[in-house]
């Protein structure tokens, strides 16, 4: 989920962790696995995530920029006030309640069908805590979608959405499979969430045995995730790119130029698919920031620790609040895509 404390690294890049996002134009359909990486976020709590964006080679997936599974694991979440800036943040739940508060007045249950989506704008913060006294079993996704020009100077925002539209997916073989549109736009249908950029997030469904086709937008990029079980991907590249298998521990970048992507489960499988339009401006991340500049996340760092009304105060909280890690002794510096 978001960051814990200062010397942990969850819900944000580590504070060693420099990294300028460049969109270049990619090269065409692609089967890549990448690695997700474990990454603990220590202190009491405990806790850890596996995190499949950014990837050092890979940077950003259209606007998508930031891609953290959390669970499943049984634990007592306590995230205290943190702040954003130029992003907004996905949670998509798959097990258990968690109580989201921001300073724009928001406090709801995060459960299981239901779309999150928060939008720093210039400056939003948010806790995060578990429903409960004790370690309840906890599991989910957050994603962090990079905010452009035109509104990541803006207004803070928040949504719930309950109810989203699904879509079947027509089966080569088998039983036709299921996705749920959570974000953007999938095989014509639009999900009621507020985007800024072509987009596209979606729970896919595959039944066992089944081999289903996934229409894409042929000029965008995308990414899969497995979410429970283990799916076969057809390969995407004219030259005779091979299948592959997507387990839960890697993320596969499909790449630009496809019409479609074939997947087949033998077991059955859930996964996500993100993807949108390849990102065409520059993007520092650091900590809970996403801007252009390193002197953007030094004034933002700056106003955070200072107190200042630009991240507002979240709803029921008094002083609590996670501290900023120190910036590092040199500038942030680029790192683009190597895909």
């Amino acid at each position: 989920m978001t960051r814990l404390d200062a010397s942990s690294t969850a819900g944000g890049l580590r504070p060693d962790a420099m990294e300028l996002a460049s969109a270049v134009e990619c090269s065409g359909p692609r089967t890549l696995l990448l690695e997700s990486r474990e990454v603990p976020l220590g202190g009491v709590r405990a806790m850890s995530v596996r995190r499949s964006l950014p990837q050092r080679d890979l940077p950003l997936v259209g606007a998508w920029c930031f891609l953290d599974r959390f669970g499943p694991q049984e634990t007592r979440m306590r995230v205290e006030p943190h702040p954003h800036i130029g992003l907004q943040t996905v949670t998509w739940p798959y097990l258990g309640d968690v109580r989201h508060r921001d300073s724009v007045g928001s406090d709801v249950v995060v459960r299981r069908g239901a779309l999150n989506l928060m939008t720093s704008g210039a400056g939003i913060s948010h806790s995060e805590y578990s429903v409960g006294d004790g370690p309840t079993p906890l599991d989910a996704l957050q994603l962090w979608i990079a905010l452009p020009d035109s509104r990541r100077h803006g207004a803070p925002d928040f949504e719930q959405h309950a109810v989203l539209p699904d879509v079947e997916l027509p089966a080569l073989l088998g039983t036709p499979g299921a996705a749920t549109v959570v974000l953007g736009e999938l095989a014509g249908v639009a999900s009621p969430a507020t985007v800024y950029t072509p987009i596209v997030g979606a729970e896919i469904r595959i039944p066992p045995g089944a081999t289903v086709r996934v229409p894409l937008q042929a000029e965008w990029e995308h990414a899969l995730i497995a979410v429970a079980g283990a799916a076969e991907i057809a390969g995407g590249d004219a030259a005779g790119e091979a299948s592959v298998v997507l387990d839960t521990s890697h993320l596969l970048y499909l790449g630009i130029r496809r019409d479609d992507v074939v997947i087949s489960s033998a077991d059955g499988a859930t996964l996500f698919l993100l993807g949108g339009e390849p990102f065409e401006e520059d993007v520092v991340m650091w900590w809970n920031f996403v801007g252009r500049s390193h002197e953007e996340i030094v004034e933002a760092r700056e106003a955070w620790e200072a107190g200042s009304e630009r991240f507002g105060r979240v709803v029921d909280h008094g002083d609590e609040r996670i501290p900023a890690p120190p910036m590092p002794g040199v500038r942030l510096t680029r790192r683009r895509r190597r895909l």
